[in-house]
């Protein structure tokens, strides 16, 4: 039977996936890369140290396959930020991720001078550091002007880990992107679904070295053996992170929603073939274009921090040895003991967008234990994501009917069952909750005729898990209206 393999190149880690068409169980290689934090603020990633790590994955799963692989997907961290000579293929500085917050100052001074209608019009995007295009622009800064100092001309490619990775695999003969990528930049336009000109010159980015934007599942082109892997494998699906699990949590029809609880967390809504308008403290982004041109548009809310603060209290309080602890200790008490922790560690996101934002822990007493800022933790995610599902609702005038959910925190039971209640809606989560992955390997298998059409794919989701909501939601509401009290004191606190 077909075999598609997914590469699902995340914020910490690189992972290769063999996706079995008859639903055998999956053959996977991990391997972890190095976060640099050069200032506060300030995150980047080695662009070939992700590379190596595609690498490494790659031939470690095609060595454990007896049979041919059809093709390969690409899912990727978006928004982060590669510049590279097309010449040599050596990074002109290290990536810039997602998570880093350094153009803070830049989006302020388009937002004073007037620009938020057009970028909110053109990209369905918000003016923030998240996003890609300011990250461009501080790359091509002089350094005497403190930037980057990565030169202009011919050679210049700049692109979202996607194109990098595609570059690499065809041995430096495509420069291209998709559709959810290109979205994701600023400098896209999601109603044409091309480059904008105009916010090229406002961002001060040069178009000719953006790369080629094509649908997410079709034949970007096939792999060569000048990057040290096996050549002819066709690769035929990208999709940035998100819309890759959407797409595998199978989302097909306008109204389902899915929760990804990552490093940060990214409620999507699918609202089908017409790009609605901005909506407050959303975004409006490209879901998926297939290959006959027919594209999905999502409304979406990015949460900068979720898993990362379980991070947190593993690395920076140092107060449990695992991740895999903080389930477990967390429902060792029954509540939080009064504590709010607001993870604003690189800012909020939806519904907020404040850069300026920045950690908050409220409500502590001398009867405060580890095991209750576990809980809070755990709270905060549940918190946040009502953030988000309610401005969703309120904006596509539409009540979420029920709520998909993946990613490593999705195996706390405690935190489905918060959600739940949070939402007042069921809560499912699929036996295979590696949705990025299965999006990605979904989509070039789609390209290749693995699987025949959505409703093919659509069949295989399967459920581990269903959460209901308690009848009785005061103690719900209660513990949301505390929330908002900690997330205004977080808000606006750093002052540069």
């Amino acid at each position: 039977m077909p075999v598609v393999l997914a590469l699902d190149a995340g914020t910490t880690g690189v992972r290769t996936r063999a996706v079995f068409s008859d639903g055998r169980p999956s053959v996977s290689s991990y391997r972890e890369f190095t976060q640099h934090f050069p200032q506060p603020g300030w995150v980047e990633h080695d662009a070939v140290e992700i590379w190596e790590a595609v690498k490494a994955t790659l031939l470690d799963v095609l060595g454990q396959l007896d049979e041919p692989v059809a093709a390969i997907g690409i899912t990727n961290q978006r928004e982060t930020v590669v510049a590279w000579d097309r010449h040599s293929g050596t990074p002109l500085h290290r990536a810039i991720v997602w998570q880093d917050r350094r153009t803070a100052a830049r989006c302020d001074a388009l937002r004073e001078a007037g620009h938020l209608p057009l970028v909110r019009e053109r990209t369905g995007l918000v003016l923030d550091p998240y996003f890609s295009g300011t990250k461009m622009a501080w790359l091509l800064t002089p350094e005497a002007d403190g930037g980057g100092g990565v030169p202009m001309g011919p050679d210049l490619a700049l692109g979202t880990i996607d194109s990098w990775l595609l570059w690499n695999l065809t041995g430096g003969e495509v420069l291209a992107t998709d559709t959810t990528n290109a979205s994701r930049t600023m400098l896209f336009d999601i109603g044409a679904r091309a480059w904008s000109a105009e916010l090229c010159d406002l961002m001060g980015v040069p178009l000719d070295a953006l790369p080629e934007v094509r649908p997410s599942s079709g034949r970007f082109d096939v792999t060569s053996d000048r990057c040290g892997i096996p050549a002819g494998i066709p690769v035929s699906g990208i999709a940035g992170d998100q819309h890759a699990a959407l797409f595998g949590q199978a989302c097909f029809s306008p109204g389902a929603s899915k929760n990804t609880y990552g490093t940060g967390s990214f409620v999507l809504m699918n609202v089908g073939p017409d790009c609605p308008p901005p909506a407050e403290g959303l975004l409006t982004t490209v879901a998926w274009t297939l290959a006959d041109g027919s594209t999905t548009y999502a409304l979406e809310g990015a949460i900068f921090v979720t898993g990362a603060a379980v991070q947190w209290l593993r690395d920076g309080l140092g107060i449990v040895a695992a991740a895999s602890e903080v389930g477990p200790l967390a429902e060792s008490v029954p509540d939080a003991g009064g504590v709010i922790l607001v993870p604003a560690f690189v800012g909020l996101g939806s519904p907020w967008w404040d850069p300026y934002a920045r950690g908050t822990v409220a409500g502590i007493t001398r009867g405060t234990t580890r095991a209750h800022l576990a809980r809070a933790v755990v709270e905060a995610m549940a918190f946040q994501t009502r953030d988000v599902v309610e401005a969703m609702a309120r904006a596509a005038g539409r009540e979420v009917q029920e709520l998909r959910v993946d990613g490593g925190a999705a195996a706390m039971d405690l935190l489905l069952q918060l959600q739940a209640d949070q939402l007042g809606v069921t809560v499912r989560r699929p036996v295979d909750q590696e949705t990025t992955a299965l999006g990605a390997a979904y989509l070039a298998g789609l390209a290749e005729g693995v699987w025949g059409s959505l409703d093919e794919i659509a069949a295989a989701w399967q459920q581990d898990a269903e959460f209901r909501p308690a009848d009785d939601r005061t103690l719900a509401d209660a513990g949301y209206q505390t929330w908002l009290r900690g997330v205004e004191r977080s808000r606006a606190w750093a002052t540069d």
